[in-house]
């Protein structure tokens, strides 16, 4: 059941099928646009979405796919079966031109059998080749009719007997017409003007009235002031009547070929219509596939169960329009599931929900009726047996029903048909009535729908539904985002948690005068505010802590990076330790073996010498040498030497190093706790508590050993790790101090034109130590509270010069 019966007005599919039309070349394919259904048909709905992704394809691939002559010739068809009846040259060029098409579209697919869905649409549409088929058919139509839509002379041997001899009398005839028009040209008969003419079927002679009796003939016909006259001589009279009678006999026998074809066709009217249909049905998908382009829809997961779980959904009409204007639509995300069936959605107005509602159900819509929609591919479409949506005024003069009546009407409607296989959608659920009457008859509503299993989506500003979606399963709360700060709509669904209307701060920005808004919120009640207050600031501490979830998720990926090489390392030194174990015995038993061997053969060299005293001494050498080439120890690599700090205070000239870094540094000047340092060809303000001293002889140390000095930090890698944000609760205050005293040192250096730093309201003590110490530095300008939607007075913002 689809509930209205404008339904596809309501949702704008109507304006769907309108750009469908306009992609149609043919009456054939607009016919099918009309049929279009909304069908719960698990199969059907796959095969004719399957068959438009198809088509997409072989726009986005193929060049050769036919796209002339989709002629709509079912007049010509129905009137060629009535018997006897016959069908005109004009009828018989139609159908060969359309013919011609269908054959090149089926030879198409036939070279092309990946195309699955429109090669079965072929196969059921062509007829079977037997020699009375209708591609015999378009072979005989081919030889009787010829390129200009004209019976060929040859069409039989009567007909080309006719026209070849009307050729000659013809010919005949204009000869001796062309002799007797010089002789009446010469004797002044004849205008300057004037030729021959044909009056009647016949060839004649335009003569002045004033000479028409000086030639002998027959007068046709008389201009309207009677001073020419159409005259045939007598001359070709018979001849021309021989031409008339052959004309007669030449318009009969093309009038009996014609009657045989028609009568060759009749029999083929069954092929034929498949076969028309089959063209109707490419232009058709043809048109909803190059709609799909234009709309950048896709083939999703179609599911045979009640689900909705989309990515990056767009409105199509909304696109194409946006597009044209050079904007982005903001997509939809969405995902209704047995756990989470109903969808409650919250917000301020003109924030979307309107058109996120009629996105939904536009596109469900759509995809029920064969068509690609814009959505992510891996999106998974389900299937509703049923729709009901009640979006707009349904106001009604002529029935005495008002808009809120109307919306009652509807939900009887729904509550009568409604289960776990319908889809409603309701935008401004529960209003045109007192709110409180409104919101619990709303809630009564919601209640059955969620008994029902039914699944769908409301739209409402109510705090009850709100509430009831909170606490009850199988409903969810759902926000369109707004920016609190700009009191701009984002047109983004999130879902999860509920919306607020931001009716006060839009009041505001409107204009409104602040004793109104502080006097409605009086009115409003405490639990409201409250209420309103707390979803302000849920979505304040989103948007705070975004970036320091970001933050903190680079710092997770960074430690992994770093553990994966550490533990990398360590399996690289683990086995190589074994290695030059394993290689330095190898080498030491080699040594120990050319050292026995030289000890031998010292020996035996004293031995054989009879020791005598310069043979000692060279076998001794050689032992010696021996020792100092192959038992020389292997040199410890050299480490760079950890720079002990100096003592007393810094004062300028003198060299530093920065805690926590390797790059060291020398005081230029120093102004109160600050001191200015140079870093290679950088200068920096630095407090310093951060700074320690180093003594000039380990400065010098360093620069032999290879430490850095003065080498300058790495800018680009502060900038990248650099965050403006600062969240130092819970800490102590001087824990806190050093925390700020790093930040702003970083943005000074950096040169960050503004700082935010959370330390929260509480009593005041850790904000009032903070800006105090703060203002101390003269590179700051301004400081004070954040937004109160953002943090109030939990919240410094420090603007630097």
């Amino acid at each position: 059941m689809l509930y209205p019966k404008n339904i596809e007005n309501k949702l704008g599919f109507d304006k769907i099928k309108e750009l469908l039309e306009e992609e149609c070349v043919s009456a054939l394919g607009r016919s099918f646009v009309a049929k279009m259904r909304f069908s719960n048909k698990y199969d059907l709905i796959r095969k004719m979405m399957a068959q438009t992704s198809e088509f997409r394809i072989i726009l986005e691939t193929e060049s050769s796919f036919p796209n002339q002559n989709y002629l709509d010739v079912t007049e010509h068809l129905k009137r060629a079966a009535i018997p006897g009846a016959i069908l005109y040259e004009e009828d018989f060029f139609d159908i060969r031109l359309s013919l011609t098409t269908i054959q090149q579209i089926s030879h198409f697919f036939n070279h092309r059998p990946q195309f699955i869905e429109l090669n079965t649409l072929r196969v059921a549409a062509m007829p079977a080749h037997h020699p009375k088929g209708w591609e015999n058919l378009l072979t005989d139509i081919h030889a009787v009719i010829d390129d200009k839509g004209k019976v060929k002379d040859n069409a039989s041997k009567e007909l080309y007997e006719i026209r070849r001899k009307l050729a000659v009398e013809q010919n005949n005839v204009k000869r001796a017409l062309e002799r007797i028009y010089r002789t009446a040209k010469n004797s002044g008969w004849i205008g300057e003007d004037m030729s021959l003419t044909v009056r009647n079927g016949r060839l004649v002679l335009p003569i002045l009235a004033e000479h028409k009796r000086k030639l002998s003939g027959f007068v046709h016909d008389e201009t309207s002031s009677g001073n020419i006259a159409f005259v045939e001589p007598g001359e070709v009279l018979e001849a021309n009547n021989e031409i008339r009678d052959l004309e007669i006999k030449e318009r009969r026998e093309v009038l009996r070929i014609l009657e045989q074809l028609t009568s060759r066709l009749r029999p083929e009217l069954p092929d034929l219509e498949k076969s028309y249909t089959f063209l109707g049905l490419m232009d058709f998908i043809r048109a909803k596939a190059r709609l799909a382009i234009k709309t950048n829809s896709t083939f999703p997961l179609l599911i045979d169960e009640t689900i909705i779980d989309w990515q990056n959904a767009k409105h199509p009409i909304l696109y194409l329009t946006h597009q044209k204007q050079g904007k982005n639509v903001v997509p939809l995300h969405l995902r209704l599931d047995q756990e989470n069936r109903i969808l409650v959605v919250s917000g301020p107005n003109a924030g979307g929900k309107s058109v996120m509602l009629k996105t939904v159900g536009l596109l469900q819509y759509m995809a029920q009726c064969g068509l690609l929609v814009p959505l992510a591919p891996d999106s998974k479409v389900g299937i509703f047996r049923q729709m009901f949506i009640d979006i707009g005024d349904e106001q009604s003069i002529e029935n005495d029903l008002s808009t809120y009546s109307s919306h009652l009407t509807n939900m009887r409607e729904f509550l009568r048909h409604a289960d776990r296989d319908s889809l409603f959608l309701i935008d401004e659920f529960g209003t045109g009535t007192e709110p409180s009457l409104g919101g619990a008859l709303a809630e009564a509503i919601l209640e059955s729908f969620r008994e029902k299993m039914a699944f769908g989506i409301v739209n409402t500003h109510y705090t009850n539904l709100k509430v009831f979606a909170d606490k009850n399963e199988g409903l969810i709360n759902g926000a369109m985002r707004f920016d609190a700060e700009e009191l701009t709509p984002m047109f983004e669904l999130e879902m999860g948690k509920p919306g607020n209307s931001f009716a006060f701060e839009v009041a505001q920005k409107m204009g409104l005068p602040p004793y109104i808004i502080k006097n409605a919120k009086k009115k409003l009640g405490k639990n409201q505010i409250n209420f309103e207050k707390l979803l302000k600031e849920l979505d304040i501490e989103k948007k705070v802590f975004s970036e320091q979830n970001a933050a903190l998720n680079k710092q997770i990926e960074e430690l992994k990076q770093r553990t994966e090489q550490y533990n990398s390392l360590k399996n690289f030194l683990e086995t190589d330790k074994t290695r030059i174990l394993n290689q330095a015995k190898e080498e030491a038993k080699k040594i120990v073996k050319d050292a026995n061997k030289t000890i031998e053969n010292t020996i035996r060299q004293i031995k054989e010498s009879n020791a005598e005293k310069e043979a000692s001494r060279i076998a001794r050498e050689q032992v010696k040498r021996f020792e100092e080439e192959k038992l020389v120890p292997e040199k410890t690599p050299h480490h760079k030497p950890v720079l002990a700090k100096a003592e007393g205070p810094i004062a300028p000239g003198d060299y530093v190093r920065i805690k926590g870094q390797e790059a060291l540094a020398q005081v230029m000047s120093i102004n109160g706790k600050d001191a200015e340092i140079l870093l290679g060809e950088l200068k920096s303000n630095v407090k310093l508590n951060r700074l320690e001293k180093i003594s000039r002889k380990e400065f010098k140390t360093a620069q032999k050993e290879g430490v850095k000095t003065m080498k300058g930090v790495d800018l680009n890698e502060k900038m990248t790790e650099f965050s403006f944000n600062l969240d130092v609760r819970g800490k102590r205050g001087e824990e806190a101090l050093v925390a700020v005293d790093q930040l702003v040192d970083d943005a000074i250096l950096l040169g960050y034109p503004q700082l935010r730093i959370v330390h929260g309201k509480g009593d005041g003590i850790l904000r009032t130590l903070i800006r105090n110490h703060i203002k101390q530095y003269k590179q700051v300008g301004k400081m004070y509270d954040e937004h109160p939607d953002r943090g109030g007075a939990g919240v410094t913002i420090v603007d630097m010069k």
